[in-house]
């Protein structure tokens, strides 16, 4: 028997569960495992037979605690390659201030930068708390990491997408030579 524990944030738990149970079931049902969530500790205990199943749990059960919502999370079963990162910014900003500064970088007026990274990049990303959470194929994911860390030491958002435009091209061409070479 394999256990993993998480501690998540209260305001997560009732995402985490679902209407009437329906996530964590959903989440059981999927992986195998059995969840216990202790919602006054915030405290999620994840066990099962099958280790990987376990590590895919807690992934969906962190991708969820970072911001996701439970059908973004789902995501990380799709394909076995999907990944999840998480970038901790509590050791960039010093300040709550430069951490709204930072957070307000990355998200962009309405959403549209988070949106725009989303787009040329090919992931899914969750701005919540001191994180940021990035869920997508590995290569997508690095790229989408190095833009985000350019966003947070200050490089202007046009160089960014200018950056994240050159990487689509570019896994574009390898992907037809790939096939055609």
């Amino acid at each position: 028997m394999t256990q993993q524990e998480i501690k998540i944030s209260g305001q997560r738990i009732a995402v985490l569960i679902g209407k009437g149970g329906s996530t964590k079931r959903e989440i059981e049902k999927n992986t195998g495992v059995s969840l216990e969530i202790d919602s006054d500790e915030g405290l999620v205990t994840i066990r099962g037979e099958d280790p990987v199943a376990v590590l895919e749990a807690t992934d969906i059960v962190t991708a969820i605690s970072r911001g996701f919502s439970p059908e973004r999370a789902f995501r990380l079963l799709e394909d076995e390659d999907v990944a999840l990162d998480v970038i901790d910014l509590s050791g960039v900003a010093g300040t709550p201030r430069q951490l709204e500064r930072i957070r307000g970088r990355i998200i962009g007026k309405d959403g549209r930068s988070r949106e725009q990274i989303e787009d040329l990049a090919g992931t899914e990303i969750s701005v919540y708390g001191k994180t940021v959470a990035i869920i997508g194929m590995p290569d997508a994911v690095s790229t989408t990491r190095t833009a985000i860390d350019m966003l947070i030491r200050g490089v202007p958002h046009e160089t960014v997408y200018s950056f994240l435009d050159r990487k689509k091209r570019e896994a574009k061409q390898d992907m037809l030579d790939y096939y055609y070479y």
